[in-house]
């Protein structure tokens, strides 16, 4: 009983922790599977239209690989460089907040926070969180961050200059690479009934609004989903059976 009430706190910092080669391990499998996927990413890029410069500045830059293929991917259907952009931004939004939480769980030294800000995704976060203490975290956010941020950009670099080779990727289909490794990892998420109803309708706004308004624009129309589901649920004034789980740990 006392050590369900221990604080997240509490528990980062107490030992125990897996040992550092297995926290390296599973850091540089995460970093490297993922890593290889950039180079469908310069594929993708240059096959829409983007210049070498431009497609490697996007990886070296912005380094989140579902907003740069929403960014490509919409420029490549026709749409404007602003709904490109702008659906781009929203998914990146997401990074945010996980800083927010990285923050705390990491304490890192304030002069190497803004180098730290641009490893902040999804991947690196997946498996910072995953380690019981501190310094686990921090070996975990490290070795993710390095790994993926030189293999992606690598591969993104060897896909751009072999897009004239491989021809048309659509018939590949190397364009849905990207997107497929987004949701392997969103889905685990989903556990609570808000969470997969955001998602639901999400999927429903995207999808169905995608043949009737141009390019990019379903995706910000799909960001309207969460705070619909949250109004719904204020208006309802409970929580749903499949949060119920969610609010008790969020009680202790």
């Amino acid at each position: 009983m006392a050590a369900e009430q221990t604080t997240p706190t509490d528990v980062r910092d107490a030992g125990g922790g897996k040992p550092d080669r297995a926290v390296v391990r599973d850091a540089l499998g995460v970093g490297i599977a993922v890593g290889l996927s950039g180079f469908a990413f310069g594929v993708t890029s240059a096959g829409s239209g983007l210049t070498l410069l431009q497609t490697c500045a996007l990886s070296l830059l912005v380094f989140t690989g579902a907003s740069q293929f929403a960014l490509v991917g919409a420029l490549a259907a026709g749409g404007s460089p602003f709904t490109a952009a702008a659906g781009a931004f929203f998914l990146g939004v997401r990074n945010a907040f996980y800083g927010l939480r990285l923050s705390q769980l990491l304490a890192l030294p304030r002069a190497g926070r803004p180098f730290a800000a641009q490893w902040v995704i999804d991947e690196t976060t997946a498996v910072s969180l995953a380690q019981p203490t501190r310094r686990g975290a921090r070996i975990g956010f490290l070795v993710t961050g390095l790994s993926l941020y030189v293999l992606w950009n690598l591969t993104t670099l060897l896909g751009a200059l072999g897009a004239e080779a491989i021809g048309d990727t659509d018939a590949w289909g190397l364009d849905a690479a990207g997107p497929a490794v987004f949701l392997a990892l969103l889905a685990p998420m989903l556990r609570a009934g808000t969470e997969r109803a955001v998602a639901a309708l999400a999927v429903l706004l995207g999808l169905g609004l995608l043949p009737v308004l141009p390019a990019g624009v379903p995706v910000l129309v799909a960001a309207l989903a969460a705070p619909a589901v949250l109004w719904a649920h204020g208006r309802r004034g409970g929580t749903p059976r499949g949060d119920t789980t969610a609010a008790r740990e969020e009680d202790r």
